[in-house]
């Protein structure tokens, strides 16, 4: 039996007549009464016993019906399926983020994300950029949010935002009476440092360095949230990713992009082999959207011009 008889045959059967398969399938009563014909033909049985304009399964339709009924609700299933595929509402996007990301530009992003798309499914976790690489290449994510580009041959990467790094200042600090840009060579002697293995931290220190002085870091942090923390409690200056900073408590620390500026790419990465879904793209373009609305609490006095000159 081709798919249209299949279609015909059941119509037939859950309405009990013709007329009401025709309805059902939006075709004419010659059309269905042709098909069916067709159908026996094919098989070789009888399926309905014409007695007075009506049609009465025979024995062989009732057995047929109880697979074909089965089927019918496989094809339901592929077409809603089918349907759903165009609005991403069924697929499941697994999205994961560094720990900075996921506080900041993350949420943001999944509150317009889901308002766009109320039947959509992700799930989320977070994990070091060394973590990411790992899921995206073992297929256990399809995206990752980071802050560096590794420059993987297994990895896609795709900038979707670039800002410069900034130093987050205790209010009680000289440095806090200011609300320029902050030189790297007036950081002060000592600093909430960043891990050892972190490369906006090496980025930091290099920039030091360059200026002759070396900070000192009593204070160790593995991830950007946690010196931000420290900062506004008080402990004194760190220096994190842009998105960190733009988050940061205002009434605690000042917040200060350094000079010169240290520019920070936000990037996507994808596996080369699994190419994103309509879904993901959709999300993409939120987590694009919620960037660059997370920046711009940077845009003080003197940190616009600071981005540009990352531009």
């Amino acid at each position: 039996m081709r798919l249209r008889h299949i279609e015909v045959f059941h119509a037939v059967m859950q309405a009990g007549t013709v007329s009401g398969a025709a309805q059902v399938l939006h075709i004419s009563q010659p059309a269905v009464t042709k098909l069916l014909q067709h159908a026996e033909a094919q098989l070789g049985v009888l399926l309905f016993d014409r007695s007075k304009g009506k049609f009465v399964p025979t024995p062989e339709a009732q057995r047929l019906f109880v697979e074909v009924d089965r089927l019918q609700g496989d094809l339901l299933a592929v077409r809603r399926l089918a349907a759903s595929l165009k609005t991403g509402q069924t697929q499941t996007i697994r999205l994961a983020a560094t720990p900075a990301l996921g506080l900041t530009v993350v949420p943001a992003a999944m509150a317009r994300w889901q308002q766009a798309t109320p039947g959509g499914r992700c799930l989320l976790s977070t994990q070091h950029t060394r973590e990411l690489i790992s899921a995206l290449l073992l297929g256990e994510a399809d995206m990752a949010l980071t802050l560096q580009d590794p420059r993987h041959p297994g990895l896609r990467a795709e900038v979707l935002a670039t800002a410069p790094m900034a130093a987050l200042v205790p209010m009680r600090q000289p440095a806090a009476r200011h609300a320029g840009p902050l030189h790297v060579k007036d950081l002060p002697p000592e600093l909430i440092g960043l891990a050892d293995d972190d490369p906006l931290g090496h980025r930091v220190l290099a920039a030091c360095e360059a200026t002759g002085t070396v900070p000192q870091m009593r204070v160790t942090v593995q991830t950007y949230p946690l010196a931000r923390a420290l900062a506004e409690a008080g402990l004194g200056v760190t220096v994190v990713d842009p998105y960190t900073a733009a988050s940061a408590d205002r009434s605690r620390v000042r917040v200060r992009v350094l000079e010169p500026a240290l520019p920070v790419p936000l990037v996507l990465l994808s596996a080369h082999q699994a190419p994103l879904s309509q879904a993901a793209r959709r999300l993409l373009k939120h987590l694009r959207e919620a960037a660059e609305a997370c920046l711009q609490p940077l845009q003080e006095p003197g940190a616009a011009l600071a981005r540009q000159a990352v531009a």
